[in-house]
């Protein structure tokens, strides 16, 4: 039995456990700064942002973490997907698929003008399932980020 549904903050451990597996797979272990205590605060106190669970029989098998943005030229707002993941031994039963499409039906019943999200460069499997949902790569934009230096450099802390 497979469901999906919106976070509570009692998730915030699974999350996060989700979140190290992500790391793991994406080779990005050292990245992750962040702690359940944040998430709690940052997802469900403060709603910066959104998830959704996927479940197998009661049980948490992959998770979908969102927010909102917004497209001048637009003029709507937008869904930006920052992580997807299910877990591996639970990949190929279109759980990452039915992610993608309850956030496209949050994103058509909140009249969003875009459904974004990012992939490395090297995770060729992701590249063709999107490209296979429809999704189009924007090769010709190249994201930027400042972290939590360089954001102190630039506001001239």
């Amino acid at each position: 039995m497979f469901k999906i549904r919106k976070a509570i903050p009692s998730d915030a451990p699974v999350i996060f456990d989700l979140i190290r597996k992500l790391a793991v797979y994406e080779k990005l272990e050292k990245d992750v700064i962040t702690s359940v205590e944040e998430l709690q605060e940052n997802v469900f106190t403060n709603n910066f942002a959104k998830v959704l669970m996927a479940e197998e029989d009661g049980n948490p098998v992959g998770f979908a973490l969102y927010f909102y943005n917004f497209s001048t030229f637009v003029g709507k707002p937008g869904v930006y997907l920052e992580d997807l993941f299910v877990e591996p031994e639970h990949r190929g039963k279109g759980y990452g698929k039915s992610l993608l499409i309850e956030l496209a039906k949050i994103a058509e019943a909140e009249n969003c003008g875009r459904f974004e999200w990012a992939v490395l460069d090297w995770n060729t499997p992701s590249i063709e399932f999107y490209k296979a949902l429809g999704a189009k790569p924007m090769d010709e934009w190249t994201v930027f980020r400042l972290d939590k230096k360089g954001i102190s450099d630039l506001a001239g802390k």
